[in-house]
């Protein structure tokens, strides 16, 4: 494996010595960095890479770029964890936890997450780098991953389920190539990247037979698992209380809580008086409706005219909108931390995410600063923040019940939840519904796990959120991997 890997680096530092139009379909550079990690000095090798897709005829008919980082002076990687990251969107490139999460290379921001100037890299201190090896890795599209065929049909990549199968399939190449199947593997993957993922885990096991010890899903979609009309209504309402009580206009005696004293509270009516009254719908009597919206105002900070007009459905949009509207302000949706200005007070939905063109006012510099400075990545194609993906085949989502039966089927298979209360895009409420739901014989409790930030989407963003779910990721793979001749059996 060692010779083969030399011999590569030769052949991409050829290639890559000057700017390139079109990204090779298989190609690695190797570079060295050094690191602190909680205090221990660090050595690693970060090998940033493309791998081929290939049609049924051993035919390269697209590259998925990858940036992998493996510790150095491992001598036996049988029992180190190897960690695979994806992100989401679809269409979104892997750079989010790449350069702000898990990896050893760190953006510029402030404490909180906001951009500063001026932009750059800085060494990540909480990297679980430490505990287990790490690929990064861009679907289709998205980085510098590219169709290489004109002719191929897009539908192999751009659906739920095209896109799980073509990635089971590279990751089997990937984990061949660098000698990795007798390590204890993981996925993570953020927003979409936890539909990829949770679909992965079964696929992994089914098609390319290869079983994880663990799941990370940062900020869950709804992972295929439905929840119209009351259900959603509801489950909407203790994040839109989490967003108040950070903006600090929820009554006195809530907000003098600390939030998680008072989300409990607001998770009990959620489930017990206001899904049962959304029910009834119409047949609710006019005494009954006003008793709810009293409530739902008190908890969410909305006024309890606004709630009755719109029959105590707020769209999370209008939220968003309505929250601060008084003050002049709009609120984030995947951060509602994060502060907007419209062009005017009046409608009902943002003019645009707050928090998401903070992000890439950040993010956008950094990495392309790193690929080419640090990991000596030269090329002139576009590193795709977010690809051309769509038309997306949303069909046939079963990807929370996958993970279920993937759990059934491996009994040392954990999974582990990371949600930020202020995220309005994937819920922290709405990812304990998937829990709840993906587990309703309650026979696999005792190896799903919940953990909640003060912060949104992408809560690592904040430092003491950083520190904290890098923690819960290294305690989540030590707890997960079974002491040594204990079999997977129940």
């Amino acid at each position: 494996m060692r010779h083969y890997l030399t011999t590569l680096v030769v052949i991409s530092i050829s290639l890559f010595s000057f700017a390139q139009t079109k990204i090779p379909a298989d190609s690695v550079i190797a570079t060295k960095h050094e690191t602190t990690i909680k205090g221990q000095r660090i050595s690693y090798t970060a090998h940033k890479g493309t791998q081929p897709v290939w049609d049924a005829d051993g035919k390269p008919i697209a590259t998925v770029d990858y940036t992998y980082y493996e510790r150095d002076g491992i001598s036996d990687r049988t029992s180190r964890p190897l960690v695979i990251s994806f992100n989401g969107g679809p269409g979104s490139a892997s750079v989010w936890m790449q350069i702000a999460y898990t990896g050893p290379a760190l953006l510029e921001i402030d404490d909180e997450g906001y951009p500063v100037q001026p932009y750059g890299i800085k060494k990540n201190p909480y990297s679980i780098l430490d505990v287990a090896d790490i690929i990064f890795v861009n679907p289709v599209n998205t980085g510098y991953s590219r169709i290489l065929d004109k002719e191929a049909n897009k539908s192999i990549f751009f659906g739920v389920n095209a896109d799980i199968k073509y990635l089971a399939e590279w990751l089997n190449t990937f984990v061949t190539r660098q000698n990795r199947w007798p390590s204890p593997k993981y996925l993570i993957g953020e927003s979409y990247g936890t539909t990829r993922v949770s679909g992965l885990a079964l696929e992994l096991q089914n098609s390319q037979w290869m079983y994880l010890n663990g799941v990370i899903l940062v900020s869950p979609t709804d992972l295929g698992i439905k929840r119209d009309g009351p259900v959603d209504i509801a489950l909407r309402l203790p994040y839109f209380a989490a967003t108040a009580w950070f903006h600090k206009v929820l009554p006195a005696d809530l907000q003098q809580k600390d939030l998680t004293d008072m989300l409990p509270e607001v998770e009990q009516f959620a489930v017990n008086e206001f899904l049962p009254a959304l029910v009834k719908g119409g047949t609710l009597t006019n005494s009954e409706k006003q008793a709810i919206a009293t409530k739902v105002a008190r908890y969410s900070g909305l006024s309890e005219k606004i709630l009755l007009q719109n029959n105590l459905d707020i769209s999370t949009s209008l939220f968003w909108k309505e929250l601060l509207r008084d003050k002049g302000y709009t609120v984030g949706r995947l951060d509602s931390r994060y502060l907007g200005l419209d062009r005017r007070d009046a409608g009902e939905r943002p003019d645009f995410n707050a928090e998401l063109t903070s992000w890439l006012h950040s993010f956008t510099p950094a990495i392309n600063y790193y690929m080419r400075n640090e990991l000596n990545f030269k090329t002139d194609v576009k590193y795709n923040m977010f690809g051309p993906v769509h038309p997306w085949d949303r069909s046939n989502d079963r990807t929370g019940e996958n993970l279920r039966q993937a759990m059934a089927q491996n009994p040392y298979l954990h999974v582990m939840v990371q949600s930020g209360y202020y995220d309005g895009a994937c819920d922290y409420f709405n990812a304990k519904y998937n829990l709840w739901q993906m587990d309703l014989s309650g026979k696999l409790q005792d190896r799903m796990s919940f953990v909640g930030y003060r912060s949104g989407h992408m809560m690592y963003l904040r430092k003491e959120d950083l520190e904290k779910g890098n923690e819960d990721i290294r305690n989540f793979i030590r707890n997960s991997i079974p002491e040594k001749g204990v079999p997977a059996r129940y």
